[in-house]
């Protein structure tokens, strides 16, 4: 989705905002924490609008925004490891979050308690994949092409295809006996 020609500041805002979703999706997998993602995705935002100048039009947005939040998360995350702070209390209310997520199932307990326990499970599994890992089978299931993913994480596609592959691997191999498990 490429909906402007012209590429300003305000312009290309103003298109970078339909991949809201995406950008959050991938922030939340590589923060482990929606606060942080959210400080992820808007840092992602401020520094697209910063460099407008450095799109080149025709490309693919999406792409150049992911690899703009990839090498945010990065070097933020270089920044942090060696501070003792990093961390801390959890102030969302969980509570609150349940009643908004009860709220989107339109009251389908059964539905709810199914999804809780299978998201539990594959986010468990994901969260075990090395950042690069995680990071490429996610934009896999956003719908980049390999050779898109490979501009996001900076690699040559040879890299991205080895490294699906294993990440594909690992969490077959962590998930093998999830359809195995005894309901009684």
């Amino acid at each position: 989705m490429e909906p402007s020609s012209d590429r300003d500041g305000p312009t290309l805002g103003r298109d970078a905002l339909a991949y809201a979703d995406t950008l959050y999706n991938l922030a939340r997998h590589l923060a482990g924490n929606a606060a942080d993602a959210e400080d992820l995705v808007q840092d992602t935002y401020r520094r697209a609008i910063q460099a407008a100048n450095q799109f080149t039009p025709g490309s693919n947005l999406k792409a150049w925004l992911l690899r703009i939040l990839r090498n945010t998360f990065i070097s933020s995350y270089r920044r942090q490891r060696h501070n003792p702070t990093v961390g801390g209390l959890d102030t969302v209310d969980s509570n609150a979050q349940g009643l908004a997520h009860e709220e989107w199932l339109q009251g389908d307990v059964e539905l709810h308690r199914l999804r809780h326990v299978v998201g539990e499970e594959i986010e468990r599994a994901l969260m075990t994949l090395s950042d690069d890992a995680r990071t490429v089978i996610l934009l896999d299931l956003e719908g980049l092409t390999e050779v898109e993913v490979a501009h996001v994480v900076g690699c040559a596609v040879g890299t991205v295809k080895s490294r699906l592959a294993r990440a594909r691997a690992a969490l077959r191999l962590q998930l093998k006996d999830y359809g195995k498990k005894d309901n009684t």
